[in-house]
């Protein structure tokens, strides 16, 4: 694995380099950064080359004055990609991580041969849901960030999993726990500004995966498939034994659906 650093508006975007072949782009969700992903990358990295990257704010990438919108955030994967020369990939988001993908569909959909919507939705926050946004950046504002990943992190797993991954709750605790307050601040008032992209996954045709968890605790499955447009070149996909952590809870299930994912799209290149 190959550690570097792209230039981006005035700072460096931190990001890892694995494997060979078509390349496959990992964006992390909320209170991550890209060394969630672990033995998950490295297992597609036998077969492809793997880049992960730490979105502005978050691990060791640069902080930055702005709110880290989600245009913001795709323009700073978009320069690791120049960087690479990667002209064309596969791009898988979590969770924050889709919000992220689905402005790269929208403003840079040339450099996509396919996409995966990981534990993600397309739509803008609820009201509810921004109360619940500016509660935590209250929390964080008042010197009390700590408080937020201990009930933040169990939660991204589906209740009966909890003591089967205790230790990868606790390393995803630690992941959370270095977040600099700035930057959990500046991405929260990202995602409380984004507009629903609905439209731009139901209308685009690269072909897509959307993978959701049966038993996820923040984006509940039965809701989310009862509003559910999907494009003609998407398919669904759900994980009977998971929350919101599908690459940690059922790993042999989505790195196969993945590589075959990829595989096709090789075939129909």
């Amino acid at each position: 694995m190959k550690e570097k650093y792209s230039e981006y508006s005035g700072g460096k975007i931190y990001y890892t380099v694995r494997g060979k072949g078509t390349t496959i782009v990992l964006i992390h969700g909320y209170l991550e950064a890209s060394e969630v992903w672990g033995s998950f990358a490295d297992r597609l990295a036998k077969y492809h080359r793997v880049i992960a990257l730490d979105l502005p704010g978050n691990g060791k990438s640069s902080l930055y004055p702005q709110d880290h919108t989600m245009c913001f955030h795709s323009g700073a994967v978009k320069s690791v990609l120049d960087q690479e020369q990667a002209d064309r990939v596969v791009m898988i988001g979590h969770s924050l991580g889709g919000y992220v993908t689905l402005s790269f569909v929208e403003n840079y959909t040339e450099r996509l041969d396919g996409y995966i919507m990981l534990h993600s939705h397309p739509y803008a926050d609820t009201p509810e849901i921004i109360e619940n946004r500016q509660r935590e950046i209250r929390i964080v504002e008042a010197g009390k960030k700590d408080t937020i990943y201990p009930v933040n992190i169990p939660r991204m797993f589906a209740d009966k999993n909890l003591e089967i991954f205790s230790e990868d709750v606790e390393r995803l605790k630690i992941i959370a726990s270095q977040h600099r307050a700035e930057g959990i601040i500046s991405v929260l008032k990202g995602m409380i500004k984004r507009k629903s992209r609905a439209d731009i996954m139901l209308n685009s045709r690269l072909p897509m995966l959307y993978v959701l968890g049966k038993m996820d605790n923040y984006i509940p499955y039965n809701d989310i498939m009862s509003r559910l447009l999907m494009p003609a070149t998407g398919e669904i996909v759900s994980l009977e034994n998971s929350g919101h952590m599908g690459f940690l809870e059922e790993t042999d299930k989505l790195a196969s659906i993945i590589l075959k994912f990829v595989s096709n799209l090789k075939n129909q290149s």
